[in-house]
């Protein structure tokens, strides 16, 4: 729990004249975390009177902001400023609907943000249909591409984020965390020798064509539950791990998410707009049958890490909740390597170990 005695003291003086809050106490109500190691908490007027809500971050180790709990690049970029609040600079001078930082008490590990509500876009579409809620999606493909071209056009030597890349050794790291967690620790079974080189073989072409496409800023999990409506717009979160990569990566976290299915249908009406939109922003031509397929297979590359890491956070962090989310996260995989004869091999190898692939 945050020391209360601290947080008043902070709300009372240098928050209290920037943001004109009210001079009562106010009320720290705990709220349900993410897979990380991060704690959240909401601020509000006790006696609620009159004044807006503030969300604090507490991070798990103030000191050691320079770390990551995955692998971030293989470059070694020096880190001199919190992620976080680093990347979060960018995106505003890009105009990315950004929560806005208030405050940050680096001794504590405290950031104190905008208020952007409950509700992101999983709980938003989770009981619905879809389809109706095509416009979110839409919305969310207009943020995507600002991220993309606004973030790669204002390069900038101050933010971290263009001093790494998804270059083939990180994509191979996030393909090898699921070969460890989502095969040998979560499905219990040693993958042989003469197998673990077929495997990696595909995997390492599959990573070779992804890096060799142009780098654009990438969010890095752009999906339903980093993503709030907020007030009718789409805001975004959890962007401190931001590299340089293919434009198909965080696209595939948001139509081939983990969280939420979507119909075929829709995907390619999604990804045609993407395309269009895309094209007209950038003015330049797109391979669409080059792009589509490199789609799929990093759609195949994403959602594989993603079952590997619900089922590290399930054996590491002793938090199992994510572990629903597998199935549906490796039909996509299923459905996508199904539609190329050159990964039939890697298909067939895979299901030997992972029955949800056959």
């Amino acid at each position: 729990m945050l020391d209360e005695a601290a947080v008043q003291d902070i709300l009372r003086g240098v928050l209290g004249c920037q943001l004109q809050l009210s001079p009562g106490r106010y009320a720290i109500t705990p709220l349900r975390g993410d897979a990380s190691n991060r704690k959240y908490y909401r601020l509000y007027p006790a006696d609620h009177r009159q004044g807006f809500s503030i969300i604090v971050m507490e991070l798990a180790e103030p000191e050691a902001f320079k770390k990551s709990e995955e692998q971030v690049s293989t470059s070694h970029v020096p880190i001199r400023e919190l992620p976080y609040i680093n990347i979060l600079k960018h995106l505003q001078a890009c105009q990315v609907a950004v929560p806005q930082l208030y405050y940050y008490e680096e001794k504590k590990g405290w950031l104190f943000l905008e208020d952007l509500g409950d509700i992101t876009l999983w709980e938003e579409l989770k009981g619905g249909d879809l389809e109706i809620h095509q416009r979110y999606y839409i919305l969310a493909i207009d943020e995507l591409l600002k991220i993309q071209l606004q973030g790669t056009r204002l390069t900038s030597s101050d933010c971290i984020t263009f001093g790494r890349a998804f270059d083939v050794p990180l994509l191979m790291w996030e393909f090898d965390h699921f070969l460890e967690y989502g095969v040998e620790v979560y499905k219990k079974k040693k993958i042989t020798p003469e197998d673990r080189r077929k495997i990696r073989e595909v995997f390492e072409e599959i990573a070779r064509s992804l890096a060799a496409e142009p780098r654009y800023f990438t969010h890095r999990d752009y999906h339903s539950r980093n993503l709030m409506i907020h007030k009718g717009k789409i805001r975004v979160l959890d962007f401190q791990d931001a590299l340089m990569g293919p434009a198909q990566y965080d696209l595939a976290s948001l139509l081939r998410d983990s969280y939420l299915s979507l119909s075929e249908d829709l995907i390619k009406e999604l990804l045609d707009y993407y395309l269009d939109r895309k094209r007209a922003l950038e003015g330049v031509a797109v391979d669409r049958q080059k792009f589509l397929r490199l789609f799929d297979w990093m759609s195949i590359q994403r959602n594989l890490k993603a079952a590997g890491r619900f089922a590290y956070i399930d054996a590491v962090k002793r938090n199992p909740n994510y572990l629903q989310f597998i199935p549906s996260t490796l039909s996509n995989v299923r459905r996508n390597l199904a539609k190329y004869q050159e990964l039939g091999e890697l298909k067939t190898v895979l299901s030997r170990y992972v029955e949800e692939l056959k």
